[in-house]
């Protein structure tokens, strides 16, 4: 009997390590291929998500990029509890499990030997929730392309604010906008990336106001859920409400473009900025 259960575990690990169930079109994938496809579906095209520090290698140039900030991490000036415990023991777990201090990773670097500075969500931790370290990490990292005229970049993958520090994460949705809006004095280039998902007090504050507002395909970009839309109104939505296709059928972001893609997009555009 023992015999037995440990033959079935040991198969059930080996179909976990060898196959990736597509969340979209539900195919079974090699994980290996999907990996080799920067854990896009090579079925659908659905993109599934990727670690902040993935997403940094596949943008910048190799031994180009330097992380700024990363000593900014969450305060729990509330001391808030809920009936799963304390902020303070999530966060410190979240960063332990993460290998990250915030919701985002901060830094600069060179794309296609183009300098840029980087803000990458990172929907691991917290569901990349925007707190007071959040928010401060990506007001500095403004500031630091404005001190340098350096163009910025932020890539948005968030749950919205994060409830856990009340009206203070609140106010870094006005915050991380005044910090971007400084960068028009110098006429910085701002480009705001939007990944699935990418919601709430994210999605009214810095991830829509990019002089440039781009998305990958099939990312999830609103402000409220779709249930409490319909339940508001009274109306059926259509299928592809909230996506960044419908986004961009209805003017809202400029370019849907695919991960493989996103470097040269990116090196075209500031390409442009610095002629």
């Amino acid at each position: 009997m023992a015999w037995y259960s440990e033959t079935t575990t040991a198969k059930k690990k080996s179909k976990k390590d060898l196959w990736v169930k597509c969340k979209k079109c539900h195919s079974h994938i090699y994980k290996s291929e999907w990996e080799e496809n920067l854990n896009v579906c090579p079925n659908c095209n659905y993109h599934g998500s990727i670690t902040s520090y993935e997403r940094i290698n596949l943008l910048f140039d190799k031994n180009t990029f330097e992380e700024l900030f990363n000593n900014i991490s969450p305060i729990d000036s509330l001391k808030f509890n809920d009936l799963k415990g304390s902020y303070k023991d999530k966060y410190e777990a979240t960063i332990k499990k993460t290998g990250i201090s915030e919701a985002v990773v901060t830094g600069r670097g060179k794309i296609n030997g183009i300098p840029a500075i980087v803000a990458v969500m990172d929907f691991r931790f917290l569901g990349g929730s925007l707190g007071s370290g959040t928010g401060e990490k990506i007001l500095q990292a403004a500031n630091y392309a404005y001190d340098n005229n350096l163009p910025y970049i932020v890539f948005s993958a968030s749950g919205g604010a994060r409830m856990q520090e009340g009206i203070l994460s609140l106010m870094q949705m006005a915050k991380t906008c005044a910090g971007v809006a400084r960068l028009n004095k110098k006429n910085i280039p701002y480009i705001s990336v939007l990944i699935n998902p990418t919601t709430g007090g994210v999605s009214a504050s810095y991830a829509m106001v990019g002089d440039l507002n781009i998305s990958e395909p099939g990312a999830l970009i609103a402000f409220a859920g779709r249930r409490v839309i319909e339940q508001t109104i009274g109306e059926k939505l259509p299928d592809d409400f909230q996506t960044s296709e419908y986004l961009r059928e209805h003017g809202f972001i400029d370019s849907i473009v695919n991960r493989k893609d996103m470097k040269d997009y990116l090196s075209n555009v500031l390409s442009f900025y610095n002629r």
